[in-house]
């Protein structure tokens, strides 16, 4: 049995760890294949070193991108690998472009694919994240679902009971083994002069939120509603995307908004534990903070994580 691992994205290395991790401990047959979507490999490098991980053994740095060019690119590339390096079953996690390439190459091969984190949905097709999600599933042989809503969702839109599997979510595992291996690293409260449960936590980088000028000016007035509220500051490691349109904008950062360099994984572990609330339109972060028990507000109209609103509702 040989195994590829499939990822691109930062999220998609941390919620992989676990498996990563499952598999080195097993001694189970595998490699890591890296699509660069988000950040070059090199770039990456930090991450697996960060999180104690194996290196990629393929490398295909193909950046950013238009999403039907970039997923284009990966699928050539990822087919090319996979005939090369045959496994007998590909594993992709999440939703982002690299995971429907991944299912996409692997499928027209007739090479068994493991989604991981299956089944869930905004309900919302205007995101390209949905359209990923329900293809990749839809031609999935074993669909690993993080809840039984999840499951539900699958078994509703046709796809055969024997093909669903509720493990949980590896986010989970990732949380907990990562938060351990940070203690062991920087204190990023220390460094930043911070005392726990006395600053807000906040991250924005989703187009609809940052790519006009009217809503990202209301996300930032709401912070600066928040320090009058409860005298607290509001820490905000920005992503690139965000810096640069709030500098296109000229939207003016408020007073005790603290803009930041984005932080490694380990360190805004670090952030959103220590922090008296989140503010995010992550949903990997919204996921965390249910982990972490630390209250959290969705900067979303809708989310695919219905069970993130039971928990703060």
């Amino acid at each position: 049995m040989k195994i590829a691992i499939i990822l691109g994205t930062r999220p998609e290395i941390i919620k992989m760890s676990p498996i990563i991790r499952q598999c080195e401990k097993q001694g189970i047959n595998y490699y890591i294949l890296h699509t660069g979507q988000h950040y070059s490999y090199e770039m990456d490098k930090i991450f697996f070193e960060q999180l104690k991980l194996p290196h990629a053994k393929y490398n295909l740095d193909v950046g950013a991108g238009k999403h039907g060019k970039q997923t284009g690119k990966m699928l050539v590339a990822i087919e090319e690998i996979l005939i090369q390096d045959r496994p007998d079953i590909v594993l992709v996690q999440g939703d982002a472009n690299t995971v429907l390439a991944g299912a996409l190459a692997a499928s027209k091969l007739q090479i068994k694919i493991g989604h991981v984190e299956a089944g869930l949905r905004s309900f919302d097709c205007t995101m390209p994240e949905e359209t990923n999600r329900i293809i990749t599933d839809h031609i999935s042989d074993y669909l690993f679902t993080p809840t039984e809503t999840s499951r539900k969702y699958l078994l509703n839109e046709g796809i055969p009971e024997e093909k669903i599997f509720v493990t949980g979510n590896t986010v989970v595992d990732a949380a907990y083994q990562n938060l351990e291996i940070s203690k062991n690293g920087a204190n990023i409260l220390k460094e930043l002069g911070l005392k726990e449960k006395e600053y807000f936590a906040a991250t924005a980088h989703r187009a609809e939120n940052v790519d006009g000028k009217e809503l990202l000016g209301r996300i930032l007035y709401g912070f600066s509603q928040i320090y009058q509220e409860f005298g607290l500051p509001t820490i905000f490691p920005a992503h690139p995307r965000t810096v640069k349109m709030i500098k296109k904008f000229g939207v003016e950062v408020p007073k005790r908004t603290r803009l930041i360099e984005p932080l490694g994984y380990l360190e805004f572990l670090q952030l959103e534990s220590g922090a008296r609330m989140i503010l995010t339109d992550s949903g990997g972060v919204e996921e965390e903070s249910c982990i972490l028990k630390v209250p959290c507000v969705a900067l979303r109209d809708n989310t695919e994580r219905p069970d993130f609103l039971k928990q703060w509702s």
